[in-house]
C-alpha cells in the first residue's frame, strides 16, 4: 500500500494515541534512511521506501506501564520483566491499531542467529529525528588516541533518561519523496560538551551523570533508578521486596524458556 504523508501521520497518530498513555513515544522513518548508514550485513531486509516507526520509552513508562504490568502478574518465566512489559505494550498496540496488517516488530533485546542485534537502536533513533546519536567520530581532534569510545543517544527533552525499545516495519506501506527526513536536535553542539558526554557514558555510566547532559523535563523516579541500578540477576529479588511474586503461583518458573539476551539497560 502506497502511503501519503497524511497516511503516515495517521499511522503514527494511532500508535502514539495508544502508547503515549503508558509512557512511550513513536517516530516514523524510511527504511532507506536507516539502511544507508549501515553495511549490508546489518541492513533491514525491506525496501528503502518502506515505512518504519521507532518506539522509545520515557521516564513515565516505569510507573504507567511497568508497575501496573507487575501488579497484574503479567511477568512470566525468567526473561527480563521490562522486556516482557514492553513486548506486551507494543504487541497490543500493533494488534489493536493494525489488525491484519503486515508489521515486522523488532525489540532492542532480540538477536539474530548470527548474534547480531535485530536492529541498531541508536541508529534508528537518530535517523528518525528522535534523538541525536553522538559518536566518537563527532569529536574533532579526539583526545582518546586509539581508545574505542562507545556512542550514546541524547533526547532533546529527556537527555539520557529514556530508552529505545522497538522498531516496527510496515511491510505493506511504502512512502515517497513527500516524507522528508528531519535531523535530530543537536543538543550537545560543542566539542567540549561531546567529550564530557562520551567520557561520562563510557567511564562513569553508573553515576547517571551522562543522562543530565541537557536539562531534562523529567527523569527516572527513585524507584526506577533503584531498579535499573540493580544487576539484572538480582531484580527478581528486588521485585519481591516490593511485594511482587508474593504468592507461590506468581513465582517465575525456572523451567520455562528464557530470552537469549537479558538486558540491563534503562
Amino acid at each position: 500500500m502506497a502511503a501519503s504523508t497524511a497516511n503516515v501521520e495517521s499511522i503514527t497518530a494511532l500508535l502514539d494515541n495508544y502508547l503515549s498513555k503508558v509512557g512511550f513515544e513513536v517516530y516514523p522513518l524510511k527504511v532507506g534512511w536507516y539502511n544507508s548508514l549501515l553495511p549490508p550485513t546489518l541492513r533491514l531486509a525491506h525496501p528503502d521506501d518502506c515505512l518504519a516507526v521507532v518506539v522509545l520509552s520515557t521516564p513515565a513508562m516505569f510507573e504507567q506501564a511497568f508497575l501496573p504490568f507487575m501488579e497484574e502478574r503479567g511477568c512470566q518465566g525468567l526473561s527480563d520483566p521490562i522486556d516482557q512489559c514492553v513486548k506486551r505494550c507494543v504487541s497490543s498496540a500493533v494488534s489493536q491499531c493494525f489488525p491484519g496488517q503486515e508489521v515486522d516488530v523488532r525489540y532492542d533485546y532480540e538477536l539474530l542467529p548470527s548474534r547480531k542485534p535485530k536492529f541498531l537502536a541508536q541508529t534508528a533513533a537518530h535517523v528518525s529525528g528522535a534523538a541525536y546519536y553522538y559518536q566518537q567520530s563527532d569529536v574533532n581532534d579526539q583526545p582518546w588516541a586509539e581508545k574505542k569510545m562507545f556512542g550514546v543517544c541524547v533526547h532533546p527533552r529527556f537527555g539520557g533518561w529514556f530508552a529505545i525499545r522497538a522498531l516496527l516495519v510496515f511491510g505493506g506501506v511504502t512512502v515517497g519523496s513527500e516524507m522528508v527526513q528531519s535531523p535530530p536536535p543537536d543538543c550537545v553542539p560543542s566539542r567540549e560538551g561531546r567529550i564530557h558526554l562520551l567520557e561520562a557514558f563510557n567511564y562513569r555510566w553508573q553515576d547517571w551523570s551522562y543522562r543530565d547532559i541537557v536539562r531534562p523535563v523529567q527523569i527516572y523516579s527513585q524507584k526506577q533508578k533503584d531498579y535499573f541500578a540493580t544487576p539484572p540477576a538480582e531484580r527478581f529479588a528486588l521485585l519481591k521486596t516490593w511485594g511482587f511474586f508474593s504468592r507461590e503461583s506468581d513465582q517465575p518458573d525456572p523451567t520455562s524458556d528464557t530470552e537469549s539476551q537479558v538486558t540491563g539497560h534503562g
